[in-house]
């Protein structure tokens, strides 16, 4: 699973109407236009997105494609995200992270305020 290019897909408007349209009924393209008001080409562009970030599925059904969610995927992006939630904020201590920019301005944490650069980078 790509979750950028997940992401990337689902942030579009366009796209997250039709995902919500297809979560509730299977569409061909012609049908999604007409739900949507657009033309079937541009719906077509946002189609090739959404299944090239493995989200849809096609079908053939006589003439036409038919498109379904991959409901797993959206559950497998959805549990990636609900983990970020679990991930607990850290305080940045000289004497406990190697990384921490404070390390070169020791000043900062004997002072107990940090410089700017330190508190976007090691802060938040």
């Amino acid at each position: 699973m790509d979750k950028n290019k997940l992401l990337k897909a689902i942030a579009d408007d366009t796209r997250m109407n039709i995902l919500t349209l297809l979560l509730r009924h299977n569409h061909c393209v012609r049908a999604l236009a007409n739900e949507l008001n657009l033309s079937e080409a541009t719906i077509s562009q946002h189609l090739k997105v959404l299944r090239e970030a493995g989200l849809l599925v096609g079908e053939k059904r006589g003439y036409y494609m038919h498109y379904t969610v991959e409901r797993d995927v959206l559950q497998e992006l959805a549990k990636e995200i609900e983990s970020l939630v679990t991930i607990k904020t850290e305080i940045c201590l000289p004497e406990t992270q190697k990384d921490c920019p404070a390390n070169d301005k020791q000043e900062c944490h004997k002072k107990g305020e940090c410089d700017e650069e330190t508190k976007k980078i090691c802060h938040g």
